[in-house]
């Protein structure tokens, strides 16, 4: 049977192709004709990372900001707690346990340690969280002090006689916050106090009704527990509290059932606009946030030169040294291995030139902070450690730092629809959380912080 003519133009496509093929490969042989061929050809290149240029420079070693300590054996070879800041030596009815969050920088994790302690804050209270990302590595000593999450272990618990609790990974500032919140749900705390770690405190000793910070904390805990506190008399009702802010939130007191009403922290907004959020929902459901004085608490970006000034001792005369090592005394300090220090100086006196001296010391380091166009650079002066156990690269982790902390202020300006920190004064409320559209701040190329 022939071929219908139908059926022929089915075949028209393929014959198309195959030509088109032909022709192809005829001008592909045209091309290469007369070229020689390589008896080995070479491999092709491989592509390989493209490295950054690195110009780290070494930060120099970090001096040893407290001698004393590092010379000293046991808690007796230490100068003693300034006698008008001692604790009474039964621990007062109240609970006031002290949270203190470390990362990096442990000369002022040291400082702030050591201020609270002079003034007069029972070591036995005082909890650092220890949130490097170093599981036990300080703990067991296998970190140098140049790597920035460096912490003394034993100085702290052996010798100061604090606690350390260590967080399994590394937190943000709105998780190490929760997991303050947990510890004291878990230990049945009705309140408790937090402080950052970049401060540094002393008592008001130029008051005349003279109290030792510690104690003017156990004061403002009394205030909140009696049953009349923040009644309004007129009409009966009585108010509700979220913390009690000394400094701002430098160092915080925490109504733990008020915190956990809220929800806690919100850890999708993990660093700066956490504090906004936190503080402005208290507002918005009706809890009060009064400021009190406890003390002097500054915002420091270094340590002292050497923490012995907070132990306010002052140099003996030559006949005094003479007197005290010709009587023996019998203490501690004669087998002390700072006993020369400690025989050669005695304790200073309330409101001295030397408190003076001190107090504008620091008022000194706290200007120098606010000058400081990135206040934080004390986070940036190590950065060693490298080859050391769970080593990030301190370039990276200041890089990632940064990139979280804009991604948690975003999602902050997106949750409120709001860009800045008065976040209830723009009208939103309570439950309007993601429901809200983008207001004139997102209009504005530059938002200044501001406080609600």
């Amino acid at each position: 049977m022939g071929i219908s003519l139908r059926s022929r133009w089915v075949f028209l496509p393929l014959i198309l192709a195959l030509g088109a093929l032909s022709l192809y490969i005829l001008r592909l042989s045209l091309v290469h004709e007369g070229q020689p061929v390589p008896e080995n050809p070479a491999p092709p290149e491989k592509k390989g990372p493209i490295y950054k240029e690195v110009h780290r420079e070494i930060a120099p070693p970090l001096p040893e900001y407290f001698p004393l300590a590092a010379k000293a054996k046991s808690p007796a070879d230490l100068p003693p707690i300034p006698s008008w800041n001692k604790p009474p030596e039964v621990h007062v009815p109240e609970s006031t346990r002290l949270y203190i969050g470390f990362t990096r920088f442990w000369p002022l994790l040291q400082q702030v340690v050591v201020s609270y302690i002079t003034a007069g804050w029972p070591p036995e209270d005082i909890y650092v969280v220890e949130n490097t990302g170093t599981m036990d590595a300080n703990k067991r000593g296998l970190l140098t002090i140049q790597n920035p999450f460096y912490l003394d272990y034993q100085r702290l618990t052996k010798l100061l006689g604090i606690n350390i609790i260590t967080t399994s990974s590394l937190q943000t500032f709105a998780q190490l916050q929760n997991l303050y919140l947990s510890e004291a749900i878990n230990n049945n705390l009705t309140h408790y106090f937090w402080s950052h770690m970049d401060v540094a405190v002393h008592s008001h000793e130029d008051k005349e009704d003279f109290k030792s910070l510690y104690m003017r904390a156990v004061d403002v805990v009394r205030e909140t527990l009696q049953p009349d506190y923040l009644l309004d008399k007129e009409t009966g009702k009585k108010g509700k509290w979220g913390q009690q802010f000394f400094a701002y939130d430098w160092l915080t007191m925490v109504n733990v059932e008020t915190f956990a009403n809220i929800g806690g922290w919100d850890t999708m907004v993990g660093y700066y606009g956490t504090d906004c959020d936190m503080y402005n929902r208290l507002s918005m459901n009706d809890y009060q946030q009064p400021i009190q004085d406890a003390g002097m608490i500054y915002d420091v970006t270094t340590s002292l030169e050497d923490l012995e000034i907070l132990y306010r001792r002052r140099p003996k005369s030559e006949n005094e040294i003479r007197d005290s090592s010709d009587s023996k005394p019998d203490n501690s300090s004669a087998n002390s291995s700072n006993s020369a220090y400690l025989d050669s100086t005695e304790p200073d006196t309330r409101n001295s030139t030397r408190f003076h001296d001190l107090k504008a010391t620091l008022e000194q380091i706290q200007q120098d902070k606010r000058d400081d166009k990135y206040r934080n650079s004390w986070q940036l002066r190590q950065n060693g450690g490298e080859g050391e156990p769970y080593y990030y690269d301190p370039d990276g982790f200041e890089k990632a730092l940064q990139m979280t902390i804009e991604v948690g202020t975003k999602i902050n300006e997106e949750k409120w629809g709001h860009k800045g920190c008065d976040i209830k004064k723009a009208g939103v409320k309570e439950g309007d959380q993601w429901k809200v559209e983008h207001d004139e701040t997102f209009d504005k190329r530059k938002v200044r912080r501001r406080w609600f």
